[in-house]
């Protein structure tokens, strides 16, 4: 990015910003998609890899949370992304947190949220998904999560899923269980063994009546610490999880927790709750995609984001286990350059280690 366009933008909020950013990208969709293309695109048959079936020129995805409302299918493509999550989106529409909700660290490299899953609603986001289905060579995956309103609970808050399930799984390349989301008006998610037996069962029911055996993946918090050698509950989890016959993972969502930060106290507490995102939770994320690989030893592919800023970074998480990987807060500190950047450098080191493909990478470290 720019470091004028970045001065600008940092002079807003981090929400604001966001929404100018947002603004700028549906403007450039729209009106110059070519230049967008000549000016971001690069690929390389050494990234290219299948995943569930479907083709990716490229293991570098956007994370959920950024395009909440799929607004920028087409756009994401253009600027080199080899694949998109889309939402989190939920049942009901919402308007999300009251604000302010997001917060950057700049000597973290870090932001905090707490936006409540502001989003527009399955019915109001199915339409853009649905008319991006198909593109060739760029899965769009979903991501759900249960609606934020705190008398949805228990067999309804089930159904909610469903809801969101039925309505968007048809259009969908994979779908996303964003059940460790924190910043929900009740503070509750399905990480609890027997509320995850419960979704994943009627999901599974959900996916039987389709004519395609649609990947689902579950989204797991990090652990809670860089030492991470087994948390109990993130393994009764995992185990829930394939016993129900899930098609992967997503390592990590953000963290609850503010270790790892060069940001002082004081300032940090001012900020309130939210989830923790970028590089202090970078090797805690990682440490997760290589306890997944080998849980599951390597038979299921492992989404990896947490602080990923760099092709380092990318490299480290896919030779963790990780076959793809995702990034968001690195988009707000370095902007859109940083995907070619990362493609680029991810060539040099496989050229370096003498790979002739990224999945011959993927979990040499673990």
């Amino acid at each position: 990015m720019h470091p004028l366009v970045k001065n600008l933008l940092f002079t807003l909020n981090p929400e604001s910003a966001h929404n100018v950013a947002i603004g700028a990208a549906r403007f450039a969709q729209s009106v110059m998609p070519r230049v967008i293309d000549s000016v971001y695109s690069y690929a390389h048959p050494r990234l290219h890899m299948s995943i569930f079936g479907k083709q990716f020129t490229n293991p570098i995805g956007l994370a959920a949370g950024y395009d909440k409302n799929a607004q920028l299918i087409t756009f994401w493509r253009k600027l080199g992304f080899g694949f998109v999550e889309v939402g989190s989106i939920t049942a009901k529409r919402s308007k999300g947190n009251k604000r302010p909700r997001a917060f950057r660290l700049p000597e973290d490299e870090a932001l905090i949220n707490r936006l409540g899953l502001n989003n527009q609603g399955a019915a109001k986001i199915v339409g853009r998904i649905e008319r991006q289905a198909g593109i060739k060579a760029f899965p769009v995956g979903v991501s759900l999560a249960k609606s934020n309103d705190p008398s949805i609970s228990n067999e309804a808050a089930i159904e909610d899923f469903c809801i969101s399930f039925r309505l968007l799984a048809p259009f969908a390349d994979y779908i996303a269980l964003n059940i460790s989301c924190p910043n929900t008006a009740e503070g509750k998610t399905f990480e609890d063994p027997n509320s995850l037996d419960d979704l994943l069962k009627a999901l599974a029911a959900e996916r039987n009546e389709m004519s395609r055996r649609l990947p689902i993946l579950v989204k797991l918090s990090p652990p809670l610490s860089d030492n991470f050698v087994l948390d109990s509950l993130i393994d009764e989890l995992v185990v829930v999880s394939l016993a129900h016959g899930v098609n992967g993972f997503i390592a990590s969502n953000t963290a609850s927790d503010r270790q790892n930060l060069q940001t002082s106290a004081e300032i940090v507490k001012s900020f309130g709750e939210g989830g923790l995102s970028g590089p202090p939770i970078e090797s805690r994320s990682t440490q997760l995609v290589r306890y997944l690989y080998q849980k599951t030893k390597g038979k299921l592919p492992i989404i990896g984001v947490g602080g990923v800023n760099s092709a380092e970074t990318a490299y480290a998480k896919i030779r963790a286990g990780a076959s793809l990987v995702q990034l968001y807060t690195g988009m707000v500190y370095y902007g859109p350059g940083i995907v070619r950047d990362i493609k680029q450098n991810l060539v040099k080191l496989l050229i370096e280690d003498g790979f002739s493909a990224i999945s011959k990478a993927v979990g040499l470290d673990a």
